[in-house]
C-alpha cells in the first residue's frame, strides 16, 4: 500500500463521512471535499489529525482542477455527493436537472479525470449511485437516468482506468438515515418487502464499501445493497 490519501468527494456529511471516519480509524490519511467550505472544515475536525478538508463544488466542473491541486498519491478515491431531486416531467425544472446531471456525471468524472495522473496501480475508485435506477418514482425521471448512468460509467472507467479499480455501490433506503427520520410509513412499506427482514443501516452500506474499495479481485461491480428488496 501506498503512502497516498484517501479522497472522498462528497465527504463532509452522510454516508460520504463515515467512510471517512472509516478509514481515519484505520490510521489513514483522508480529504474530505464539499460545496460547504465550513462543512468540509467541521468534517475535517471530526477525523482528527490526519483529515483535512477543501471546498469543492461538483456542479462547477471547471473548478474542480483546482480545488484538488494540492492533492498527492490517491489511494482510494470514493465519488459519494449526491443531490436530492424530485423533478416530474410535468413541471420540469430545467436547471435543477442539469445542476443533477452534471454533479454525478460530469462531476464525477471531471475528478476522476483529474485525479487519474495520481492514482497507481493499486488504487481503487467507488462510485455513488441509487436504486431509483431499477425502482423509479413520480419525479424521479433525472436521477432514474442518471444512476443507471453510473452503472455504464462503472465499466467504462474500469477499462480505461486498468489495472485501477472501479466499482459503484446503490444502496437501498437506508433506515437509520436523518433523511428519512419522521416518515414511518415509508420506512415500513420498505421493510415489509425486504426478504432480510430489517432495513439498511449506515454501518452496512460503510462496510460494504469499504469491501468494494479493499478487496483487490473486486472490479467493474455494481453492488446493490438493499437487504434483497429489489427482489419483490
Amino acid at each position: 500500500m501506498s503512502s497516498g490519501e484517501v479522497v472522498v468527494i462528497g465527504g463532509t456529511s452522510g454516508l460520504g463521512l463515515e467512510i471517512a471516519k472509516a478509514y481515519a480509524g484505520r490510521g489513514r490519511s483522508v480529504l474530505v471535499a464539499g460545496a460547504d467550505p465550513a462543512g468540509a472544515e467541521s468534517a475535517a475536525r471530526e477525523l482528527g489529525e490526519r483529515g483535512r478538508g477543501v471546498e469543492l463544488d461538483l456542479t462547477e466542473p471547471a473548478k474542480i482542477a483546482s480545488c484538488l491541486a494540492d492533492v498527492g498519491a490517491v489511494d482510494r478515491l470514493v465519488l459519494s455527493a449526491i443531490a436530492r431531486d424530485a423533478n416530474t416531467v410535468r413541471e420540469y425544472d430545467i436547471e435543477q436537472a442539469i445542476r443533477l446531471v452534471t454533479l454525478k456525471l460530469v462531476g464525477y468524472t471531471e475528478v476522476v479525470h483529474t485525479l487519474a495522473g495520481r492514482l497507481h496501480d493499486e488504487s481503487s475508485i467507488l462510485l455513488f449511485g441509487g436504486m431509483a435506477k431499477e425502482r423509479p418514482y413520480p419525479g424521479s425521471t433525472t436521477v432514474t437516468a442518471v444512476n443507471g448512468a453510473v452503472t455504464a460509467m462503472v465499466r467504462t472507467l474500469a477499462i480505461e482506468l486498468a489495472p485501477v479499480r472501479v466499482n459503484a455501490i446503490h444502496p437501498g433506503i437506508v433506515g437509520d438515515s436523518p433523511q428519512w427520520a419522521g416518515r414511518e410509513a415509508v420506512l415500513q412499506a420498505t421493510l415489509d418487502r425486504t426478504p432480510t427482514g430489517r432495513l439498511v443501516t449506515t454501518g452496512d452500506v460503510t462496510d460494504a464499501s469499504v469491501f468494494l474499495l479493499e478487496n483487490r479481485s473486486v472490479n467493474g461491480v455494481n453492488l446493490v445493497v438493499d437487504g434483497g428488496w429489489i427482489m419483490l
